[in-house]
């Protein structure tokens, strides 16, 4: 499920109640786990962050970080070690062995099948559907996928060895392995496979008369990108894990290791250096006009800069060598004489010159691959791609009071129907049982059954008929209140009780100072950090998530100031949220009565 990129929700550092319950869990799930062990990895002084991700199908899920490496990752309330545990542990879970060319397949997303699992002298591993379960390869004990059983030992054999034998989860060489240090799994000789080359011999008849199909089942989102980076590299990387070959080089890996590490520190600086120069160039050359300076220093990062940003990368300023946009645009004006900047008010610069002629502005190209990505950026970056809103339906569950009501067309208690449905059963129920009244077609007579669902008991020999609005409305006054949301390409989901509205509100911060806090935005399939971006780009004001006390999976957005009126014209008129489903509107500040 990590063999797309992932994309960070949250980081925060762990509580002590959590850590205790965490600590917990994993005695819970893992019990063959010591007291040292889970003391080693969950240790009680060192800093454990706990980092909330969303997978690339939109699957959320906990990640347990120490020293940089996630350990655990917890998904749909079970706990998952990585395979940087499982190094530490191969002996954690029960495992099944396969031949190295099986990981890529695996890497790129697909499930180990049962014709690929190689059966050891002493047999498979007594497992039941849905155990933990981890796999290595037949020159190496050290783990390189952790996954579920798909179907249980005794089924493994009825079946022939023949199916799905483990659903992977995470994998050596995915993104969530990416997440941490990168380094490779150790080498760890198996004791059962000293008859190594009659193994890849048997491997290599069986690869001829068996279809690829058969050895692993791939999943769509390989074949939709095949060209995905993390699978190239274990496609070249599989061969490395071949122990032979390991011990020969392990000394020519551990320099090439120093080497690549400090590369990897330097990488991300050069690169993000190189995108604020082409962007730099890109704005002054196709966005910045005459008429528009002096112009101020945050506007043109803001509406010129990141709308000249490629595709798929993000200007970040403190990820580059120069940390702030004050030093980096000083750097063009020194070292380049591109710009002159002058501070105009008090503590706020803006550039007031640009040399048009300067050589290096003049042979810059404007990149062909973002001249067609400016228009989307234009608007505010609100968005990767197109929002809409989902659909949302007022429901109605049949309560136990007004089941004989329903008992003729087998309504039981907890049937969910929608307003139209309960008129059209109620006006049957009434045409059935002959109870409009003959004087006066707009009245119903009451019989014992409505009697019992609708009237109070001091009404019982008050009222004997109802008029139609009344009787509908009653109706629905006495069943529970349901709702029914669809979000775009996915299918309906039915829930008790009233939808949660959108709540903006604002929140004093020490002496004088507000904030706007947003929230329930998930539950209208909004991305909070999306959100976030977008309002902090039309107010000019820092923003930040803050997670929920009490709520695991959802989060707040906090911005400065007052802004409920710019978070409401960006719900209601961007986003198409409806005004009833957004509370808090009312406390937007009004404007000053003109003189």
């Amino acid at each position: 499920m990590f063999a797309r990129p992932i994309r960070v929700k949250s980081n925060t550092a762990i509580k002590g109640s959590d850590r205790r319950k965490l600590k917990a869990d994993l005695s819970t799930a893992f019990p063959s786990l010591s007291a040292d062990e889970l003391s080693e990895l969950v240790p009680n002084k060192e800093e454990l962050n706990v980092v909330k991700i969303y997978a690339h199908k939109g699957d959320a899920v906990t990640l347990y970080v120490l020293h940089k490496n996630p350990l655990f990752f917890e998904l749909e309330k079970r706990l998952y070690p990585t395979v940087y545990v499982l190094w530490r542990y191969p002996a954690l879970l029960p495992t099944f062995m396969t031949w190295p060319p099986v990981l890529q397949k695996m890497v790129g997303g697909a499930d180990l099948m049962l014709p690929g699992v190689v059966v050891p002298s002493s047999g498979l591993p007594d497992v039941k559907y849905g155990d933990y379960c981890s796999v290595t390869l037949v020159n190496n004990r050290a783990p390189v996928a952790v996954g579920t059983a798909a179907v249980s030992t005794g089924e493994m054999h009825s079946l022939g060895m023949k199916g799905r034998g483990v659903c992977v989860l995470h994998t050596y060489m995915d993104h969530l392995w990416a997440f941490g240090d990168k380094s490779g799994p150790p080498s760890l000789p198996n004791a059962e496979c000293d008859g190594q080359e009659e193994y890849e011999e048997e491997y290599e008849v069986n690869e001829m008369e068996m279809e690829e199909e058969e050895v692993v089942g791939k999943c769509a989102e390989e074949e939709q990108c095949p060209g995905e980076t993390v699978t190239d590299q274990a496609c070249s990387g599989v061969d490395a894990l071949n122990l032979a070959e390991q011990e020969e080089e392990k000394g020519e890996k551990g320099n090439e290791e120093e080497d690549g590490n400090q590369d990897d520190q330097k990488m991300p600086q050069e690169t993000m250096d190189a995108l604020l120069w082409q962007c730099f160039l890109h704005a002054l050359k196709s966005k910045v006009k005459k008429s528009e300076l002096p112009l101020l220093t945050s506007t043109f990062l803001r509406n010129h800069m990141f709308a000249c940003c490629p595709s798929g990368k993000q200007i970040d300023i403190k990820k580059s060598s120069y940390k702030k946009l004050s030093k980096f645009l000083q750097a063009m004006q020194k070292q380049h004489n591109l710009v002159r900047m002058k501070e105009l008010t008090k503590g706020v610069e803006s550039i007031v010159e640009v040399d048009w002629k300067n050589r290096q502005l003049r042979s810059f190209q404007v990149p062909e691959e973002t001249e067609g990505e400016v228009a989307p950026v234009q608007d505010e970056g609100e968005g990767e791609s197109l929002y809409h809103p989902p659909e949302i339906t007022t429901m109605y569950s049949v309560s136990s009071r007004l089941e004989p009501l329903f008992l003729d067309v087998q309504k039981r208690k907890g049937t969910i129907l929608q307003p139209a449905e309960v008129k059209h059963l109620v006006t049957e129920y009434v045409k059935k049982n002959e109870l409009v009244d003959e004087n006066n077609k707009n009245y119903v007579t009451v019989d014992p059954i409505l009697c019992d669902c609708l009237l109070e008991r001091s009404e019982y020999q008050e009222i004997g008929s109802l008029k139609w609005d009344d009787l509908f409305s009653r109706t629905l006054g006495r069943m529970q209140e349901c709702y029914q949301i669809v979000y775009p390409g996915q299918r309906p989901i039915q829930k008790k009780g009233h939808i949660e509205p959108i709540d903006i509100a604002v929140s004093s911060r020490g002496s004088n100072k507000k904030v706007t806090l947003i929230k329930n935005l998930e539950v209208y399939g909004l991305d909070p950090a999306v959100v976030a971006t977008a309002l902090q780009r039309r107010v000019q004001a820092s923003s930040v998530l803050q997670p929920i006390p009490g709520s695991k999976d959802k989060v707040l957005v906090q911005i400065q100031g007052n802004q409920i009126h710019q978070a409401g014209n960006l719900l209601l008129d961007h986003y198409q949220i409806p005004r009833k489903y957004i509370n808090g509107l009312e406390k937007a500040p009004k404007g000053g009565k003109k003189k």
